[in-house]
C-alpha cells in the first residue's frame, strides 16, 4: 500500500509504503493482516525502513491508533530495521492513524481495533486497588456476620467465705465465729459475689 503526496512542493518525490501481510489463525478461525514494514521512499530510492510491532487486526476490521510512530515518547510501534540503517536518521509520527489493507468495501474503514491496550498500567492499578477494596469489604462484612451479642445475665447470691483465724483488731465487727472441730474460722456475714453468664 502505497502513499503519494502528489505535486506537493518538496514532497513530490516521497512515496510513504505500507507492506502488508495477511495470516490465516486457526484459533480465531479467521484471517489477521498485519503491517511487517514501512518503507520512506524519495525519488524511487528507499530512504529509511522500519519494522512495524503491534500493528494487527482482524482481516475484516481497520486498525486504528492515535499515535504510530518511532519516538519513545509515543511507545515506538515501528522500530529502524537496522543500526548501520540510514532510518536512524528519521523520526516518523503519524496522528490518528488508521489503516485497512484488505476487504474494503464502498472506500470505508471498517469497523476498527483499536491500539489502546486493555490491560494498561493505569487499568492494572485500578483493579489492584479494586481488589484490596473488595477483599476489606469482604472481611468486615465477615466479622459483622460473626459478631455475637453480649447478652449478660447476673445472679448475685450471699455466699460465705472463709477465712483463717487472723488478728481480732483487723476483723472488727464483720466477723462471727464458727465451730469447728480442728481449727476456728470466721464468716464474713456482708461478702457477696455475683456470677456473670455470657
Amino acid at each position: 500500500l502505497s502513499l503519494k503526496f502528489g505535486d506537493i512542493g518538496n514532497l513530490k518525490g516521497l512515496v510513504i509504503r505500507f507492506l502488508l501481510t495477511t495470516t490465516y489463525y486457526q484459533l480465531s478461525v479467521q484471517n489477521w493482516f498485519s503491517l511487517h514494514r514501512l518503507q520512506l521512499l524519495y525519488n524511487h530510492s528507499i530512504q529509511a525502513t522500519f519494522n512495524a510491532t503491534r500493528i494487527y487486526a482482524p482481516a475484516s476490521y481497520s486498525y486504528h491508533c492515535e499515535h504510530v510512530s518511532s519516538l519513545q515518547r509515543y511507545d515506538a510501534l515501528l522500530i529502524p530495521s537496522s543500526a548501520n540503517d540510514l532510518s536512524k536518521l528519521w523520526e516518523v509520527t503519524f496522528i490518528d492513524f488508521q489503516i485497512q489493507g484488505f476487504n474494503i468495501q464502498e472506500g470505508h474503514f471498517a469497523y476498527a481495533k483499536d491500539c489502546a491496550s486493555f490491560l494498561s498500567p493505569a487499568i492494572l492499578m485500578g483493579l489492584v486497588m479494586s481488589l484490596i477494596l473488595l477483599l476489606v469489604l469482604a472481611y468486615a462484612l465477615h466479622m459483622l456476620i460473626h459478631l455475637k451479642s453480649l447478652d449478660r445475665h447476673y445472679e448475685c447470691k450471699a455466699s460465705p467465705a472463709y477465712f483463717a483465724q487472723m488478728k481480732e483488731n483487723d476483723m472488727g465487727d464483720e466477723k462471727e465465729p464458727l465451730r469447728s472441730s480442728s481449727s476456728e474460722s470466721y464468716e464474713l456475714r456482708n461478702q457477696q459475689f455475683c456470677k456473670i453468664y455470657i
